[in-house]
């Protein structure tokens, strides 16, 4: 009886440090806005640590000279059925691929959530710091050895149509040297769009600009006469 209880604290403490490691990686994901967050990641590495436990204790009382189990036939299909999860946070947008650093982080949580219901605290632990290191340093990195490289935002400006205005705020993104990747415009008719006194719809436009930093960008297209707001989108994986 002593030893089954040792066990059944053992398995316990597995399922904690999946827990905490995998809710940490989510609150990193959560932080920036993203869909799958803390409740995703947790779930994701407490349940793949049980998966791995139920393989290595679950058919012990079905052990006999005629039964021969393998352990690690239930766990090596976490690998294949997360993808299913991971995909639905992966999406087009403009013809640009969103998501990826997500679903990379849920695949990841998996493979720490299965390394705690195999006992291996260290691995796990490593891994965890390891993608901190990954999605703050990288991109730290990328901007001092590639100027430009992976300055993406999503500009969404407010204008008044009919003005001529939209000439102007190409103009100014070729003067900073911004490539347009990606622009689209919708007119309202609601009268909380338009501005008091102001004749016409007012448009509002998403612009995907790669290129530089768009702090300064965004200050000079303020400054066009016509345009009513200039707002970034978070626009990061």
């Amino acid at each position: 009886m002593g030893t089954q209880l040792a066990m059944w604290g053992w398995q316990a403490l597995y399922l904690f440090e999946a827990l905490v490691l995998s809710t940490a990686i989510g609150l990193e994901r959560q932080a920036k806005h993203k869909d799958a967050g803390t409740r995703t990641h947790a779930l994701v590495g407490v349940g793949s640590a049980l998966f791995v436990i139920i393989s290595k204790y679950g058919f012990m009382d079905v052990l006999s000279a005629d039964v021969h189990l393998d352990p690690a036939r239930v766990a090596a299909q976490i690998v294949s059925g997360i993808g299913f999860i991971g995909a639905g946070v992966v999406f087009t947008q403009r013809s640009h691929v969103r998501g990826l650093t997500t679903a990379a982080s849920i695949w990841m949580t998996a493979a720490i959530g299965s390394a705690c219901g195999a006992g291996l605290f260290v691995p796990a632990l490593v891994c965890t710091i390891l993608y901190f290191l990954a999605v703050t340093l990288l991109p730290f990195l990328t901007r001092i050895i590639a100027p430009g490289y992976g300055n993406d935002d999503m500009l969404r400006l407010r204008y008044r149509d009919g003005h001529g205005i939209l000439r102007s705020i190409l103009s100014v993104c070729a003067i900073h040297g911004v490539s347009v990747e990606g622009f689209s415009t919708r007119k309202s008719k609601d009268s909380d769009d338009e501005e008091p006194g102001s004749r016409g719809h007012v448009v509002s436009a998403d612009l995907e600009v790669r290129g530089r930093d768009s702090k300064a960008l965004i200050g000079d297209l303020s400054d066009i006469d016509g345009v009513i707001s200039v707002t970034r989108i978070n626009n990061n994986d």
